[in-house]
């Protein structure tokens, strides 16, 4: 099964960074949280991966064709050669991917972008999530839940944390503080995501269809999307603040969404 990442939007609410490079290119630690993503699906046996890509594309593409090289421990290059310079890569490690990076287009939304990658899925089952947006997800249940339902899609629901804490009040006097606590009980989409290739039909490629909205509503309509509770560890980048929090877990070997071992 092959795994679709959104990777092309313009992230304008963490344009801190992203001004330079692609939102999936921005760093947790010392790797783009795309990488961080993939490893993740890697460590539950999906290394075959389509990356949609829009803004910046090129920096994807760039860091990908070096990638040898970048999880390289050291490298000798050769300039004393008579017939030109020579590279020695030494003690290379790297997971075993088949990567696809596919032009979907700069200002296409989400649900176009899957539209335009329809050729290289085929008539087969995928994984689908968003490039900017980590969890401590069980992979392999979560495509057992999308078996066991028997319909088209399901999406993992989760109940992100209240941004602020809550005063404990009695009248006009405050008696207590309650820490951030999960939102109003509500669940949202929080990617991670198994379609069936009947999804493709629910897409129109206009470049403006977007995901959340007339593919996924339809697919509820017509009985066709199913959900995958996650009660744990889930945490988007969409500002400056959410990208500290996940560095700072990363710095102190506190990553919840690390299930892969460095060895």
């Amino acid at each position: 099964m092959k795994v679709v990442i959104l990777a092309g939007g313009r992230g304008t609410r963490i344009s801190e960074e992203s001004y330079i490079r692609p939102k999936p290119m921005i760093e947790i630690g010392d790797a783009p949280i795309l990488w961080h993503i993939m490893k993740t699906y890697s460590y539950y046996g999906y290394n075959e991966f389509i990356i949609c890509l829009g803004y910046k594309g090129y920096i994807i593409k760039e860091y990908f064709a070096n990638y040898y090289r970048h999880m390289s421990e050291a490298i000798t290059f050769d300039f004393s050669s008579g017939s030109g310079n020579t590279v020695e890569v030494h003690q290379n490690s790297v997971e075993p991917w088949k990567v696809t990076l596919v032009e979907t287009g700069l200002n296409t939304m989400t649900g176009s972008r899957i539209k335009r990658i329809e050729p290289y899925v085929g008539n087969n089952s995928f994984m689908l999530t968003y490039g900017d947006g980590l969890a401590d997800i069980n992979i392999g249940k979560l495509v057992k839940c999308h078996k066991e339902g028997g319909k088209l899609a399901t999406i993992t629901g989760v109940q992100p944390d209240g941004r602020f804490g809550r005063l404990e009040l009695e009248g006009e006097s405050v008696t207590g503080f309650t820490e951030k606590v999960k939102g109003d009980g509500g669940w949202i989409n929080g990617g991670f995501m198994v379609c069936q290739p009947q999804v493709f039909n629910y897409i129109q490629d206009t470049e403006k269809t977007i995901l959340e909205q007339e593919p996924l509503q339809n697919l509820a309509r017509d009985g066709e999307l199913n959900v995958y509770r996650h009660h744990s560890f889930w945490q988007p980048m969409d500002t400056i603040r959410e990208k500290i929090i996940l560095d700072e877990l990363w710095e102190k070997q506190k990553a919840p969404w690390k299930v892969w071992s460095d060895s």
